[in-house]
């Protein structure tokens, strides 16, 4: 636990995350794998600068916001991957990002991809297609047609990406990764047959990226692995020890025989999935579970029969800790529990 301070605040294990990083880059290169890691998780330079120096290819972002951050911070190469509509002020700003780094779009639609390439003629582009979540992109079998207009349109295309969203529910993994393989391998055969070369094959997702590897995707995308969160956890795709990020707080009351803590939603977010067994984890004390957040309070029902003093620290684990990130201005980083240095959230509320 880092000295105290005022609470409540994210606190990052340093020696955990460099763990997370290293433990992604290899698995990846084990199987032929680019990590191009989506840095909406993080939003932080520091980190980004950890995920490039051990061998990232550059990063994903999700908004040209995001990409604009990391660009005047130096990183080189950056994939939107997010079906833009490019109107003639978007075009403005991506025109600007392309001539500081390698900039790659994401398009979902012939519309979109016209759109785009009246603004960015050129532009370099992926088509998103649809493993399984049913958010976004084309069906794998449409993707060659909509690659080959979008080719006609003015646009460099160079293959296809998915995100496989699906694979955070209880069991999914491996299914979810199966069934990404095979929309990913159908749509770039479609982009073959279309006349158009699918050298790029991107997915991957946090939860299912134990279970990827490089038969047909050429790169992966995730997010998540370098704080990972309580969803994770719950999942079953890391132990509790390869938790980086914790919201640290207090305990103010014992109200009702609970324990109550300031980690309201407005540090840890209020993301719960339908599976997820409270509003957060306590890293200490596995056992407990968040019954009741509000936005200054989160209810904890104890499991043993002596409540922590008021006072007590406590490290709690995000639900969702890309929503927790962007709450913070900053984030406090510790190694062996000694707080060491403090890191701006840069893409804070990036969102355009």
């Amino acid at each position: 636990m880092a000295e105290l301070r005022a609470t409540p605040y994210l606190q990052v294990d340093l020696d955990v995350l460099e763990a997370n990083v290293a433990a992604m880059a290899k698995h990846a290169a084990a199987h032929g794998l680019a990590v191009r890691p989506h840095a909406k998780t993080h939003k932080t330079l520091e980190v980004a600068r950890l995920q490039l120096a051990a061998g990232a290819t550059g990063l994903t972002v999700a908004t040209v916001a995001e990409a604009e951050v990391y660009a005047a911070a130096g990183v080189d190469d950056l994939f939107v991957a997010y079906p833009l509509w490019v109107d003639p002020a978007k075009g403005a700003r991506l025109r600007a990002l392309a001539e500081q780094a390698a900039l790659t779009l994401g398009v979902d639609s012939v519309e979109s991809a016209r759109a785009m390439a009246a603004q960015l003629p050129g532009a370099r582009a992926l088509v998103e297609v649809d493993s399984g979540q049913h958010r976004s992109g084309v069906p794998a079998g449409e993707a060659g047609a909509l690659a080959e207009a979008a080719a006609h349109s003015g646009l460099d295309v160079l293959g296809v990406f998915t995100f496989p969203g699906h694979s955070y529910a209880p069991g999914a993994q491996q299914s979810v990764a199966a069934q990404e393989a095979t929309a990913l391998r159908e749509a770039a055969a479609s982009l073959a047959d279309h006349g158009v070369e699918p050298a790029v094959v991107s997915g991957g997702s946090t939860p299912s990226a134990a279970d990827t590897d490089g038969s047909v995707l050429t790169e992966i995308r995730p997010g998540v692995y370098v704080f990972n969160d309580a969803q994770q956890w719950e999942l079953g795709v890391v132990p509790p020890e390869s938790v980086a990020l914790t919201a640290v707080g207090t305990v103010v009351s014992h109200a009702g025989g609970h324990v109550l803590l300031d980690t309201g939603s407005k540090v840890l977010g209020a993301d719960r999935a339908p599976y997820s067994s409270g509003h957060g984890r306590l890293l200490d004390h596995p056992d407990a579970r968040i019954t009741l957040l509000a936005e200054h309070h989160a209810v904890v029902a104890w499991p043993h029969d002596d409540l922590p003093e008021r006072g007590t620290p406590m490290r709690v684990v995000p639900n969702h800790v890309c929503t927790a990130v962007n709450l913070v201005d900053e984030l406090v980083v510790v190694r062996g529990g000694a707080v060491v240095d403090t890191w701006r959230v840069a893409a804070r509320g990036a969102n355009t």
